[in-house]
C-alpha cells in the first residue's frame, strides 16, 4: 500500500471523497480551511472530504472525514451518491491526482454544535446557491481551486429545483 504522502510525491491516482451538506432553504455549508494548511490556507471548501483510507468504502469514509473536520455523525442513509470524477491538481510540490466520488447530504444542522477541526477548518457558513455559482463564475473568488468538486456542485445546484 502506496502512503499518501508519497501518492503525491510521485503524483499516483488514489481515491478521495468529496460531501455537501445542503439544508431545506437550498444553502449549501462550507468550511473556511484553516490558515496552518498547506494547500488553499483561508479559502472556502466543501463541506467535508478527504481520502480513502485502505480497506475503506467511500461512503464510510465520508462518514468518517465529516466527523473528523465538522464533529457531524453521519449515517449511510443520509447520504446521496451522485457521481464520480477523475482530477488533478499541482501546486506546492504536492500532485493530488484523485478518483473522487461525490455526496450530498440533506439535512439541517444547527451550526452552535458544531465542532471544528482546528488544525483543518478554521470557520463554517451556509451560502445560498446565488453566492456559490458567483464566485465560481468570477475564478473562483475566495474558493479553493479544486475545480472538478466546484463544477460537480454547480451541476448537481443548477439540475435540481427543490432540495428537500
Amino acid at each position: 500500500m502506496t502512503s499518501r504522502e508519497e501518492c503525491h510525491k510521485k503524483g499516483f491516482y488514489h481515491k478521495a471523497v468529496v460531501v455537501l451538506i445542503i439544508n431545506s432553504k437550498g444553502e449549501i455549508l462550507l468550511q473556511q480551511r484553516s490558515s496552518n494548511k498547506k494547500l488553499w490556507p483561508n479559502l472556502w471548501d466543501i463541506t467535508a472530504g478527504g481520502h480513502v483510507l485502505k480497506d475503506e468504502f467511500g461512503y464510510e469514509a465520508v462518514i468518517r472525514e465529516t466527523k473528523e473536520e465538522i464533529g457531524l455523525d453521519l449515517e449511510v442513509h443520509d447520504l446521496l451518491f451522485i457521481g464520480c470524477t477523475r482530477s488533478t491538481n499541482t501546486q506546492k510540490g504536492i500532485i493530488n491526482r484523485h478518483f473522487n466520488e461525490y455526496y450530498i447530504v440533506k439535512k439541517e444542522i444547527d451550526l452552535s454544535k458544531i465542532i471544528l477541526q482546528e488544525e483543518e477548518v478554521q470557520d463554517i457558513r451556509w451560502f445560498t446557491k446565488e453566492e456559490i455559482l458567483k464566485r465560481i463564475y468570477n475564478n473562483y473568488d475566495g474558493l479553493t481551486n479544486k475545480i472538478s468538486c466546484w463544477q460537480y456542485l454547480e451541476k448537481y445546484l443548477n439540475s435540481k429545483k427543490e432540495y428537500l
